[in-house]
């Protein structure tokens, strides 16, 4: 099994519930274009303040599908009656000195916050950055970003560094940025993607 990606591709499509939704989790493919840049265009100003990249352009989406065929990042998607409810990613560093590293990004849309979807999310890429051999995942936001900080606090991620005036948003503004991070060896729910890759 080379580098987790068969299990990970076992391990998914899947079903579970989130309040009274039913979703569906399923690996990111180059096909899911137009929807990406459906999703990233109904989300709120406030949300895309704070995107690394500016997924409503078509561009943008490219490069995430190109990442995503060089297998340097792995998306999840959830999907709520077909409609894109959030996603997860875990990009790899290419750097030599940091290709144990993963950086993982999560955005839920506001219509499907508050149902415990954020948190699966996080728990399902964490798990493939495992699945992956990723030792270390890191997660990088701005200290505005008050409930996906708990999010990840919960799981066990901790501050590493608070870098001020670090980033500016879309409108130009200077933010602050937070760096939070967890070992791959103490995240306590490791079992959950191989019961599913065996199933």
């Amino acid at each position: 099994m080379k580098n987790g990606t068969d299990e990970i591709n076992r391990a998914y499509p899947r079903e579970f519930v989130a309040g009274d939704k039913n979703v569906t989790l399923r690996l990111m493919e180059s096909g899911d274009r137009d929807q990406i840049l459906s999703f990233a265009r109904n989300l709120p100003p406030d949300d895309l303040l704070f995107l690394r990249l500016d997924i409503t352009q078509p561009e943008a989406v490219d490069e995430w599908i190109a990442n995503l065929e060089a297998g340097r990042t792995h998306t999840l998607l959830a999907e709520v009656d077909g409609k894109m409810a959030g996603y997860a990613s875990v990009h790899r560093n290419e750097a030599l000195w940091t290709r144990h590293m993963g950086e993982i990004r999560v955005l839920v849309s506001s219509d499907f916050r508050q149902l415990g979807l954020g948190r699966r999310l996080v728990n399902e890429i964490f798990l493939i950055g495992k699945a992956l051999g990723l030792k270390k995942l890191t997660v990088k936001m701005t200290p505005d970003q008050k409930g996906a900080r708990a999010t990840f606090e919960r799981l066990g991620f901790r501050l590493e560094a608070l870098l001020a005036d670090y980033v500016v948003d879309h409108e130009g503004k200077p933010r602050d940025m937070l760096i939070m991070s967890l070992d791959a060896d103490g995240f306590s729910d490791v079992e959950h993607l191989t019961a599913a890759a065996s199933s």
